[in-house]
């Protein structure tokens, strides 16, 4: 581990996420004040986990892959063994009374784990793809077996995005496509009710107004009701009232986008995609295929997320629970969004340095 230095920090990364967070905050604070509360702690302790990661070298992670990757797939058992379960899915760990996304923390650790396997092993490339794919086999298993399908996409988003950036054969990706597009109809028959009501509501939003389709349907009346400059924070009927399911969690760009209007959903999705748009940036920099690999899974995990999201509050993807960084009520998912910046922001600061040393 470094010593902290002021160096190390990417404002460029911390400022977008703090604007972030001050929206997402005045937001909860218009709905109840316990989710701020709540919420500021939880922002206390991303933010000191910021500048601990932004602190630690990333090589260091390095010299223990297959310690990582035990742990990942103890972190999953443990849940699975004593995990208590929050809305249909047992994804959760309740210690001290805190409840803690155990799968939401070890993202980072997944992404480095897979890019430590891509970037080092000595396998050719006709067995190091099959070998990656095996490698990250038990830990889909493990996520849903819980089941959190929101959690795998995200876990499957960055796995495929670094598999796409590390440069396989195109040919690789055609094979993999059918092979998965094959066992859909199965697979289907397997899926549980509420998700296959998820994807009628999806393709038929109207389909359900009073059951599975109710969430989209008053995710698009609070968007739609906010108008250009909203209503108002405090003064949106849909999350104020709580019509708006969730809103705090997985419907909050809705819940803003009635209070802050289109502007303010504007804001976010603006702050959010300029926040991407310079972790690609950094990515470009590097010449590490490690730490590049690394930034990549990041960039993609946070993409998809946002995109996933926004798309379940406007009726064009469909609901299965995936919160937006660093604007969702949620202590796993703020920490985790301030980890991976600080991952991401002590990279670029290394890779900085270490041009800086070679042109002198």
């Amino acid at each position: 581990m470094n010593r902290f230095s002021i160096h190390r920090v990417d404002f460029s990364l911390l400022i977008p996420a703090v604007l972030l967070v001050a929206i997402s905050l005045s937001t909860l604070f218009s709905i109840d004040i316990l989710y701020f509360r709540q919420q500021a702690l939880f922002l206390v302790a991303g933010v000191f986990l910021y500048f601990l990661f932004l602190s630690i070298d990333y090589k260091f992670f390095a010299l223990y892959p297959k310690q990582l990757y035990a742990f990942i797939i103890a972190g999953f058992l443990v849940v699975l063994t004593f995990g208590t379960i929050v809305n249909g899915s047992k994804s959760w760990l309740e210690l001290f009374g805190v409840r803690i996304q155990v799968e939401e923390f070890l993202k980072p650790f997944f992404i480095i784990v897979v890019a430590h396997f891509l970037s080092f092993s000595k396998y050719p490339n006709i067995l190091k793809y099959p070998l990656s794919i095996l490698l990250t086999v038990p830990i889909f298993f493990l996520i849903m077996r819980q089941p959190d399908t929101g959690t795998a996409l995200m876990y499957l988003a960055s796995f495929v995005g670094m598999l796409l950036m590390y440069g396989f054969p195109l040919y690789y990706y055609i094979f993999s496509v059918i092979c998965a597009i094959l066992p859909m109809p199965i697979i289907y028959q397997f899926l549980r009710p509420y998700q296959k009501e998820r994807l009628t509501t999806l393709f038929n939003l109207t389909s359900d107004p009073s059951g599975s389709s109710y969430n989209a349907i008053q995710s698009l009346i609070s968007i739609g009701s906010g108008g250009f400059f909203g209503k108002g924070l405090g003064e949106g009927t849909q999350s104020v009232l709580r019509f708006l399911p969730e809103r705090q969690t997985d419907f909050i760009f809705a819940s803003i986008s009635e209070g802050l209007g289109f502007l303010g959903g504007l804001s976010i999705i603006c702050l959010l995609f300029f926040l991407l748009y310079r972790i690609y940036k950094i990515a470009q920099r590097l010449d590490d295929p490690y730490a590049y690999l690394i930034v990549i899974g990041i960039f993609f995990i946070l993409l998809t997320q946002t995109i996933t999201n926004i798309g379940m509050n406007m009726g064009i993807m469909p609901i299965i629970g995936v919160t937006l960084p660093l604007v969702s009520y949620g202590g796993s998912s703020l920490i985790t969004s301030f980890i991976l910046l600080g991952i991401v922001s002590s990279i670029g600061y290394e890779n900085k340095k270490l041009q800086t040393l070679e042109i002198t």
